[in-house]
C-alpha cells in the first residue's frame, strides 16, 4: 500500500468510525496512530509523534481563551441574561407579525455577542423562548426551527470560539477574526428577520396555529430604565471583551479573563448564582474545555499524518491540474463543508478540512481572515442538517416534550440553512463584507 493510498484509507476508515458512533477524537487519534505505524513501520513514532501533538498543540498560553469564554457564556446563561435580552426583545418586536421569532433572533445574536457559542443559545432558548412562543399560538415545528437556526449565530458573531480556534490554527489576528465576523454575522441576523417577516405574511399557516395570536398589548410595558438594566450587563461585557481587544489594552486570552470576571461580577450582583450553580458551571466549563483540547490533539495528530502520507500536497496538484479556478475551486470547499457538517461538529470540520486545503490556497493569494469567516458560516450549516445537525439534538434533548419530534426540529430549521446558504454565496462573492475593516 503506498503512502498516498493509506492517507486516503485513513480518511474512508475515520468517517466510518464516526458513523459508527465512536467518539470523533478517538477515532482520529487511533485511526492517525496506526496511519503513522504503517506509513514507518516503528511504534516509536507514532508514540512520538502523540507526545508532540499534545504538547505543540495546547501547550501554547494562546489556548486558554477557550476554558475563560466558556466561563463566561456558561455564568451569563446562569445569571439569567438571556432570559432579560428575550423579553426585551419581545417587547420591542411585539407588534411585528412574526414578532415573538424576530425577537428570539434578537436575542441569540446579542446573547452571541457575550457567550460566542451555539450550543450554550440552543439551550438558554429553547427553555426561554419556546414556551413562549407555544403559548402565543405559533406552531411547534417553526418554534423550534426559529431557535435552531438563530442559535448558530454564536459561531459568526465576536466573541466565537471558532474563530479563536480557526486564527490560533492558521496563525491569524484573533482581533481580525472579530472584525470580520460582525457585518456577515448582523447579515445573517437580517436575514433571518425578514425571512420570518415574510413566512408570517405570506405563509402564516407555517408560523401561527389557530391557537391565540400576537402578544400584542398583552405584555407588560417597559420603561426605558427597566429596559437599560435589562441589557446593561451585555453592553458592558461587548465593551470590556471587544472594546478591549479592538483597542489594544487586551490580549484575546486577556479579554476572556477579563469576560469572565465580568460575568461573574454580573452573576452576583444578580443574585442568581448559588454555589451549587457555580459548581456546575465550573463543571461545565471542565467538560467543554477538555473535549474542544483533546479533539484539537487529535486533530493535530492527523494532520500530522496527513502530511506524513503527502495527502495535502498531491490533493493540491490534482485541484491544480484540473484548472478548476477560483470559483471551482470554492464550490468544492463549499460542498464538502456541508457535507462534512451532516456527520461532524465544527470544531472537527475546521481542523480537519482547513489543514487540506490551505496549500490549494497560497498560490491564489486568498486572504485567510475571509477563508476563515467562509469557513464558520459553511461548517455552521451543519449544525442544522442531519444526522448530526448538533443544535438540532441539543433543542430536542432539552426540550424533552414527546409531541416533538426531532425529524419536526430538523425540518423547521431547513429554512433557516438555505438562508445561511445564501448569506454564505454573498461572502464568497463580496470578500469586502467580511474584511472592510481590517
Amino acid at each position: 500500500m503506498t503512502e498516498i493510498q493509506v492517507g486516503l484509507f485513513s480518511v474512508g476508515l475515520i468517517l466510518l468510525l464516526i458513523y459508527s458512533g465512536l467518539y470523533i477524537p478517538v477515532a482520529l487519534g487511533l485511526v492517525s496512530f496506526i496511519g503513522v505505524w504503517i506509513l514507518r513501520g516503528d511504534i516509536e513514532v507514532p508514540i512520538s509523534l502523540l507526545s508532540l501533538a499534545a504538547a505543540d498543540t495546547i501547550a501554547e498560553p494562546t489556548f486558554a481563551v477557550v476554558p475563560l469564554f466558556a466561563l463566561m457564556g456558561l455564568l451569563i446563561s446562569e445569571a439569567g441574561v438571556g432570559r432579560d435580552i428575550y423579553n426585551v426583545s419581545n417587547y420591542i418586536f411585539r407588534r411585528l407579525k412574526g414578532g415573538l421569532g424576530i425577537a428570539t433572533v434578537m436575542a441569540n445574536a446579542i446573547f452571541a455577542s457575550i457567550t460566542g457559542s451555539s450550543i450554550a443559545s440552543a439551550s438558554v432558548f429553547t427553555k426561554v423562548s419556546i414556551p413562549e412562543m407555544k403559548r402565543f399560538g405559533y406552531t411547534p415545528r417553526f418554534t423550534v426551527g426559529v431557535v435552531a437556526g438563530s442559535s448558530v449565530l454564536g459561531m459568526l458573531i465576536p466573541p466565537s470560539v471558532m474563530l479563536i480556534l480557526y486564527a490560533i490554527i492558521t496563525e491569524q489576528s484573533v482581533g481580525h477574526m472579530f472584525i470580520a465576523g460582525v457585518i456577515p454575522g448582523v447579515l445573517l441576523a437580517m436575514a433571518f428577520g425578514i425571512a420570518i417577516l415574510s413566512m408570517a405574511t405570506f405563509l402564516p399557516k407555517t408560523v401561527m396555529s389557530n391557537a391565540p395570536g400576537e402578544t400584542g398589548d398583552n405584555e407588560p410595558v417597559l420603561n426605558g430604565m427597566q429596559i437599560l438594566r435589562m441589557v446593561f450587563p451585555v453592553f458592558l461585557l461587548v465593551g470590556i471583551v471587544l472594546g478591549g481587544i479592538y483597542t489594544g489594552w487586551f490580549t484575546a486570552t486577556e479579554a476572556g479573563a477579563a469576560g469572565a470576571v465580568g460575568a461573574l461580577i454580573v452573576a452576583f450582583v444578580k443574585k442568581r448564582l448559588s454555589p451549587k450553580g457555580l459548581w456546575k458551571v465550573l463543571i461545565e466549563t471542565g467538560h467543554i474545555t477538555a473535549s474542544i483540547l483533546l479533539l484539537l490533539i487529535a486533530a493535530s495528530m492527523y494532520s500530522r499524518m496527513l502530511g506524513i502520507a503527502g495527502l495535502p500536497t498531491t490533493f493540491s496538484e490534482w485541484i491544480q491540474y484540473q484548472n478548476l479556478g477560483f470559483a471551482g475551486i470554492m464550490i468544492i470547499y463549499v460542498i464538502l463543508l456541508i457535507l462534512m457538517g451532516t456527520i461532524l461538529d465544527t470544531v472537527s470540520i475546521i481542523l480537519i478540512i482547513v489543514p487540506l486545503f490551505l496549500p490549494i490556497l497560497e498560490p491564489l493569494d486568498i486572504h485567510l481572515v475571509w477563508f476563515g469567516i467562509v469557513t464558520v458560516i459553511g461548517a455552521e450549516i451543519g449544525l442544522l442538517t442531519p444526522p448530526l445537525g448538533v443544535s438540532c439534538f441539543v433543542i430536542h434533548s432539552s426540550l424533552n416534550d414527546p409531541e416533538i419530534k426531532l425529524s419536526d426540529v430538523f425540518i423547521g430549521a431547513f429554512p433557516f440553512a438555505l438562508i445561511m446558504l445564501l448569506v454564505l454565496l454573498l461572502v464568497i462573492i463580496f470578500p469586502s463584507l467580511s474584511l472592510m475593516f481590517i
